[in-house]
């Protein structure tokens, strides 16, 4: 199996899994960058998988599927081009020979699903669209605090070498951020470095892995006593033994940082 970062837009990837036969794609937001990888490695797309309705990731589904025939699977409460066969939590979507489960992770959007393969060449993969960043999370457009850190508290769980495959190349500014909420993770600034040589060398720097976000992302750090405090510093009011509260507190920091 091959995976493959599409870049789109200017920091958006549509995730392509490919046997060099078949493929199987995620959030394409633009039909061009998949077309012409399909094109440059003689592959028939299989099945398009969709996490949320924003525009920047079904914008190419259509065209997708009237040049390929490919099927489309989505969040069932949220409005995807039709026709698509619509998913939530428990169910399940075969595709490559691979097994992908749906997981319930509201929050940046109030019907926003994941995608779980719990082994594909040896480790599992995470398909997580805007919910999980590296470093960080998707702002709360539709859901609650509360339903963000459930839906992170999903993901968080998931085995340490699960490769997490977020849209977006947003990893240098939410760990600018991270670095702000806990300036003494040694872990985090390490990997800091680590991700500005990989952008300096115009390579992504996802897939990330969830042991290493569980050890760098204040938005999966909520218990932890140095996030919480620093989520006290910049909202006096939070409860600190809230997790859901403290996670308020980070993305309302995070969303007017600079």
């Amino acid at each position: 199996m091959n995976l493959l970062a599409l870049p789109a837009f200017t920091d958006n990837y549509i995730w392509m899994v490919h046997d060099a036969r078949q493929a199987v794609v995620v959030d394409p937001g633009q039909s061009e960058p998949v077309l012409q990888a399909l094109d440059e490695r003689g592959l028939r797309l299989q099945a398009i998988l969709v996490t949320h309705h924003h525009a920047d990731h079904v914008g190419g589904v259509n065209a997708l599927r009237e040049a390929t025939g490919a099927r489309v699977y989505g969040p069932a409460r949220e409005r995807i081009p039709e026709p698509f066969t619509p998913l939530a939590q428990g169910q399940q979507v075969a595709a490559l020979g691979l097994t992908f489960q749906v997981l319930d992770v509201p929050g940046h959007t109030a019907g926003h699903i994941a995608y779980y393969c719990a082994r594909m060449d040896g480790a599992p993969l995470l398909f997580c669209g805007d919910t999980l960043f590296s470093g960080g999370c998707g702002r709360l457009f539709e859901g609650t605090p509360a339903q963000m850190q459930a839906s992170l508290d999903l993901l968080a769980a998931l085995p340490d070498d699960t490769r997490v495959c977020c849209t977006h190349e947003y990893t240098l500014s939410n760990l600018k951020f991270a670095r702000a909420v806990e300036p003494g993770n040694a872990e985090l600034l390490h990997y800091s470095t680590h991700c500005e040589a990989l952008r300096a060398q115009g390579q992504p720097t996802l897939p990330s892995r969830m042991a290493l976000e569980r050890a760098i992302n204040p938005f999966l750090r909520t218990r932890e006593g140095a996030v919480a405090a620093a989520a006290a510093g910049f909202a006096p009011s939070t409860d600190t033994r809230d997790a859901a509260a403290v996670l308020a507190a980070l993305r309302e920091w995070k969303n007017g940082f600079r």
